[in-house]
C-alpha cells in the first residue's frame, strides 16, 4: 500500500483528534481530583496483596489492613499483612522513617528516607490524596478509562515518574483512582525486571478518623533493631 502525503496527512489528523476527548476526560478527572485532595483527611481498608515474581511466574498472596492520614508533618501509613500467622509483617511509614517489623522473628528494620522524604510522601500520597496537579507534577499520566471496581467508577491511570531513580524501581505504576474520594481500589506496580505488586483494597472508610495506635508499632523488648 502506497502511502500519499494526502493520506499521511488525514492519518496523524485522524489521531489528534480521537487522542483530544481523552485528554479532556484526563484534565477532567485530574481537576476532580484537585478538588477531592482538598478534603482527603484518612482512609482505612482491608487489602489484598498479589506479588508476582516473573522469573518463576510466581504468585505470593497476603492479605491484611492499611491506613493512610495527612499530618502536618506529611502523610503517614500503616500496613498488617498475614496478622496472626508465623509471616506476619506490621509496617509503618511516618515522620520520614520506614518501619518494617516481623513480629514471629522479633525483627524491626529501620530505614530513613533522609533529604527524600518529600519523594517518599509524595509515593504514598500517589492514589491517596494527591491531587491532579502534584500527580501531574511527578508522573507522565494517562488516561486508560473508566472501570467499575466493586460498585464504584474509578478512572484507570498509568503514570510514568519523570524521576530517573523511581524508573529504576518501577517502570510505570497503574491507579484505579475513585476521583470523588481520591481514594485507589486498586494500584498495580511493575518493575523493570517483571515483577510486579498488585494492591486492591475494600471495605473503605473514608475520613473516618482512625485512632492514633494504628500509627504506632508496638514491639516486643527483645526484637532486633536495625537501621538503613
Amino acid at each position: 500500500m502506497k502511502w500519499t502525503r494526502v493520506s499521511i496527512v488525514a492519518f496523524f489528523l485522524l489521531a489528534v483528534a480521537s487522542a483530544r476527548p481523552q485528554n479532556e476526560k484526563l484534565q477532567g478527572i485530574l481537576s476532580q481530583m484537585d478538588a477531592s485532595s482538598a478534603k482527603f483527611q484518612d482512609v482505612q481498608a482491608d487489602v489484598s496483596v498479589d506479588n508476582y515474581t516473573a522469573v518463576v511466574k510466581d504468585h505470593e498472596m497476603e492479605k491484611g489492613s492499611t491506613a493512610f492520614r495527612r499530618t502536618a508533618g506529611g502523610m503517614e501509613m500503616s500496613m498488617v499483612l498475614d496478622k496472626g500467622q508465623p509471616g506476619e509483617r506490621d509496617i509503618l511509614y511516618k515522620n520520614g522513617e520506614l518501619d518494617f517489623y516481623q513480629p514471629t522473628a522479633k525483627q524491626e528494620t529501620i530505614a530513613s528516607a533522609g533529604a527524600n522524604k518529600a519523594e517518599y510522601d509524595s509515593l504514598l500520597a500517589t492514589g491517596f490524596g494527591a491531587s491532579g496537579k502534584e500527580l501531574s507534577a511527578q508522573w507522565d499520566v494517562t488516561f486508560q478509562g473508566m472501570e467499575t471496581i466493586d460498585g464504584v467508577e474509578t478512572a484507570k491511570l498509568d503514570l510514568v515518574s519523570k524521576q530517573a531513580n523511581v524508573r529504576n524501581n518501577f517502570s510505570h505504576v497503574t491507579i484505579w483512582v475513585d476521583p470523588v474520594r481520591d481514594v485507589s481500589l486498586k494500584i498495580v506496580m511493575l518493575q523493570p525486571t517483571g515483577d510486579s505488586r498488585t494492591a486492591s483494597y475494600s471495605n473503605i472508610r473514608y475520613n473516618k478518623h482512625p485512632p492514633a495506635s494504628l500509627f504506632t508499632l508496638k514491639v516486643a523488648k527483645d526484637t532486633q533493631v536495625q537501621h538503613r
